[in-house]
């Protein structure tokens, strides 16, 4: 097992996180428990922005929210310098009650509705990524309406498919997202864009996928993005000042993957984007980009109390724990693998393959398929892994279970940053048909 970050084993023999000691935690929270390693996620944000500097490029490295969105992980972002993408007026409304600098928050989506996009200028947020003609139409008459005038940078699908699972792919010609490049929908927008004078274009956006383990996909994009601007600088007498090319930078779950070093991601971009500049005889633009998963993915453990077991002879063996789809539905929506331990036993050598059933009402409330452990038994603390990205945020109320609290653990010290939700917030939005039923 490849431990990440801080995580360590113990002289108790149990798996300690930040300095923490896991076993403390169960105790201390209850489980499930989302968990943290700061240390690893100052250290990712950090990788990917020295690399910039280093080069002495000018960039924004955005936090994609989405991937993991809560006031404590904001506060974190801007702790370390990172822009931030929301994605909703509920992402929105979490970066500003954290305090972060509105001026370096973006906003992403699709289907942005009127009101999110009047918050987002209310706000006075940094930038809007323009999705589609619906959008583009109506932004231009609220700001018109609100004497505003809004920074934004134009989506656009390349067409090109990075090397990942169908159900995450964003860049390629078939997608809900953007202004499509082959079509001639991009120059049509752009066109629109720079004609209304409530709109100032910083640049261009693409996003070609997540979980992404090399540099093909990034490269052959700004190829393509960087003719359309030859294009439009011979046509329209536009210059990007901006260029962002997304996130969807890999991480490692399990021994399946191997993903390459956020530098070498950023060195490539970097060099790439230099070379298309120099060869058009452009002003070098600044680069954005957007890792969500890659800070936060392998920072994040969720714990579980092992429960019961049903041993099905000669087929499978099945343990169950206290959590499952409900506080991490990717193995159900993608088939995602993961790696796990008995955090209270770690080096207890495997005795045996089981499979990790979540509590859910679903046969396919499966965590993980065939998992080396020692003897699994009740009360025993099973650790998954990397479970940082689209664990919370993906989270929800299937069967009534309130979604687990989260902690942020570094230099020792344990910080809960979101409650264990109760049985009273399951009810807290419910309104009563009838009077309340008397026995």
């Amino acid at each position: 097992m490849e431990f990440h970050g801080t995580a360590k084993v113990n002289r108790l023999g149990h798996l300690e996180i930040g300095g923490v000691d896991t076993i403390q935690l169960a105790e201390k929270y209850g489980t499930p428990l989302y968990v943290y390693d700061v240390a690893l996620i100052r250290e990712r944000a950090r990788n990917f922005k020295k690399t910039f500097e280093k080069a002495g490029i000018t960039a924004q490295v955005a936090y994609a929210s989405k991937a993991f969105s809560a006031v404590a992980m904001v506060q974190l972002a801007h702790e370390e310098n990172l822009s931030l993408d929301v994605v909703s007026a509920g992402e929105l409304y979490t970066a500003i009650t954290a305090g972060f600098p509105a001026e370096k928050i973006h906003f992403h989506g699709n289907n942005k509705s009127y009101k999110e996009l009047g918050m987002a200028i209310d706000c006075n947020i940094g930038c809007i990524v323009v999705d589609n003609f619906h959008e583009l139409e109506m932004l231009g008459r609220l700001c018109k309406k609100k004497n505003r005038r809004m920074k934004v940078l134009l989506r656009v699908t390349p067409g090109i498919e990075a090397h990942t699972h169908d159900y995450i792919l964003t860049g390629q010609e078939d997608s809900k997202f953007g202004f499509d490049l082959q079509n001639g929908q991009a120059d049509v927008a752009m066109k629109h864009a720079l004609a209304d004078t409530n709109l100032s274009v910083l640049g261009l956006h693409c996003h070609i996928g997540s979980q992404i383990f090399e540099t093909t996909g990034f490269i052959l994009a700004a190829k393509k993005i960087f003719q359309k601007l030859d294009q439009w600088k011979r046509e329209l007498s536009f210059e990007s000042k901006v260029l962002n090319l997304g996130g969807g930078f890999g991480i490692r779950y399990t021994d399946e993957d191997d993903p390459i070093p956020a530098s070498q991601y950023v060195e490539e971009i970097i060099a790439e984007v230099k070379n298309q500049a120099s060869f058009y005889s452009m002003e070098m633009p600044e680069i954005w980009i957007e890792p969500g998963r890659s800070l936060v993915g392998d920072a994040g453990t969720t714990l579980y109390t092992i429960g019961s077991r049903k041993d099905v002879p000669n087929i499978r063996q099945y343990v169950a724990v206290d959590g499952g789809m409900n506080d991490n539905i990717r193995p159900a929506l993608y088939q995602a693998k993961y790696e796990a331990v008995l955090a209270n036993r770690v080096l207890d050598k495997p005795e045996e393959v089981v499979s990790i059933a979540g509590k859910c009402c679903e046969s396919g409330d499966m965590l993980i398929w065939d998992l080396p452990l020692p003897k699994a038994s009740n009360l025993d603390l099973l650790a998954v892994f990397c479970t940082g990205a689209y664990g919370y945020s993906m989270a929800n109320n299937y069967n009534r279970l309130p979604r687990p609290a989260v902690v942020f653990l570094e230099n020792g010290k344990d910080t809960l940053v979101v409650r264990r939700e109760t049985l009273e917030d399951m009810v807290k939005l419910d309104l009563p048909f009838k009077e309340k039923i008397r026995n």
